[in-house]
């Protein structure tokens, strides 16, 4: 029976997984055919070595393909010998294993010597590439794992040297060379040192632009999904869930398998879901995402160590999340080529956005637990949680006038540029303690900016929505009614939640009750 896989490299005959034809048909197709050298930079758990494995397996046929991993090869980069006799040997077993002729494999397997290493590694490239039957491709998995770098780059100067010899009819080499890693290989020196003058002299200048998007579309999703139902019966709406699964996680092929796992052997059979079919709901899969981003995962951890490291990424991402700050998207701009690299930004009309909702209520639990144990108003929701849960459903309306109170009590003669800047924060410190571990939250990044802000609360299945907004007049706050009416129609809800933090010198605030649109909005002002 297949199941659902997140570690190490995904495999058609024993896992569900998204069908990577058409992909792998694209690069195939636009990089391998044309001879290309390239590299396949993404985040990590994005399914770079699953593609490298479903390239492998389609190239096969009709190339040699070497493939070898630099994940745990450390010891060969003590020097420039030790590497080209730890890489030749790495390239023999791949010989053979491919069956190229033993004539050509033992040469492989003989000892370089000598004052020129590298020299001598190249000679052997061009005569594997003369004498073998079939082209040969060059794939190397984890090529960001090496601990010296100008050793590495010097591996990569022969490479380019003997490409643009090949492209001038002088030399025999690969026909095409992958490189899969986090980052790129121009930004090597920025991965090791993080406060070190960055360096963009890599010899990779030939390598072609990788455009092929690897992340998962929900039809992608819903495909593999479907595969499940046709096993299982559980009769899933594979199209709604596969819906639900990408706008939590943008297609994150890591994030889009979990959730997957977790729905299917962690929940089903619990008391809150008894059979596998009381999972593949959208209950289900709301609670899924919340066991993911509860437990810890390598992947979590290296996000808080990327931000650790990267303290002005770390401001940026703050800015965005909790003042509503907008940066154009420019990858040229280092701290966002950065966040793409680690896939926390991503681009959205032109501006930088977060690069998934599973990320974005992450980062803002992350940022808000680094505060919360000197925020007053942690500290009384930490003694005041249970009231706000009635017969097992949040208490909304409560939330909202609780706040009230002890925003007025706390924050009430703050300067208006303190809360322009922290009012959302203040909100959340309040929020999150109350439906922590069983409700989740995320920020509607449509309707995001310095202005307002829409929260999604989903708790138990029942969803509430929360604008928060800064007073400007009358008139603005109708508009923003009305935008709060059009909300709760698209999410089918007849309640709805006004936030707004007025800064006029004669403000009036207060609770108050309006209809509008056949809406029920309450509106808290402080």
């Amino acid at each position: 029976m297949k199941r659902f896989h997140v570690t190490g490299v995904c495999v058609p005959d024993r896992h569900y997984m998204v069908d990577l034809g058409k992909k792998v048909d694209t690069i195939i197709d636009e990089y391998i055919s044309q001879g290309a050298y390239f590299t396949i930079n993404r985040a990590r758990q994005y399914g770079k070595t699953t593609m490298l494995n479903a390239l492998e397996r389609r190239l096969c046929s009709d190339y040699v393909v070497i493939s070898i991993s630099l994940e745990s090869a450390d010891d060969y980069f003590a020097n420039m010998e030790v590497f080209v006799n730890g890489l030749a040997m790495d390239i023999a077993e791949e010989l053979r294993r491919n069956h190229v002729h033993e004539s050509i494999v033992s040469g492989w397997e003989q000892k370089i010597e000598g004052s020129y290493p590298l020299k001598m590694l190249g000679r052997k490239i061009t005569s594997l590439c003369t004498q073998a039957e079939q082209r040969v491709v060059l794939m190397i998995d984890e090529a960001d794992k090496s601990s010296d770098n100008q050793i590495f780059l010097g591996f990569l100067g022969m490479l380019r040297d003997k490409y643009l010899k090949r492209e001038m009819g002088r030399d025999s080499t690969f026909h095409s060379v992958i490189l899969s890693g986090v980052y790129d290989i121009k930004n090597l020196k920025s991965k090791l040192r993080p406060d070190e003058e960055k360096k963009y002299n890599s010899p990779w200048n030939i390598a072609a632009d990788f455009h092929v998007d690897m992340s998962f579309s929900a039809e992608e999703i819903a495909g593999m999904l479907q595969e499940y139902e046709e096993e299982h019966h559980v009769g899933m709406d594979a199209a709604g869930i596969s819906e639900l699964i990408y706008e939590y996680t943008s297609g994150y092929p890591y994030l889009v398998s979990r959730i997957c796992q977790l729905a299917d052997e962690r929940l089903a059979g619990t008391e809150d879901f008894p059979d596998k079919q009381d999972v593949w709901t959208r209950k289900g899969i709301v609670a899924a995402e919340l066991m993911l981003r509860k437990q810890r995962s390598t992947l979590f951890d290296d996000m808080v160590k990327k931000l650790a490291d990267f303290p002005k990424l770390k401001r940026m991402i703050q800015d965005i999340l909790f003042c509503g700050s907008t940066y154009p998207f420019e990858e040229d701009n280092h701290l966002i080529a950065l966040g793409v690299t680690f896939g926390f930004l991503k681009e959205h009309n032109g501006m930088v956005a977060i690069g998934n909702r599973i990320f974005e209520t992450k980062l803002y639990d992350l940022f808000l637990s680094e505060i919360v144990m000197d925020d007053k108003l942690g500290q009384i929701i930490s003694i005041e949680r249970n009231q706000y849960i009635v017969d097992g459903m949040l208490q909304m309306r409560l939330v909202m006038e609780k706040f009230y109170q002890h925003y007025i009590e706390i924050y009430g003669d703050s300067d208006q540029k303190f809360v322009e800047k922290q009012g959302r924060k203040i909100f959340l410190l309040y929020l999150k303690p109350i439906i922590n571990g069983t409700g989740n939250y995320y920020i509607e990044a449509q309707t995001r900016d310095a202005g307002r802000t829409d929260i999604i609360v989903d708790y138990l299945g029942r969803q509430f929505i929360i604008e928060l907004k800064i007073w400007r007049g009358n008139e603005y706050n109708q508009r923003g009614e009305k935008q709060l009416v059009e909300y709760l129609d698209f999410y089918g809800v007849d309640t709805g939640y006004l936030l707004s933090f007025n800064f006029n010198k004669n403000k009036k605030t207060g609770i108050r009750e309006v209809t509008c649109g056949g809406k029920h909005v309450l509106e808290v002002t402080v």
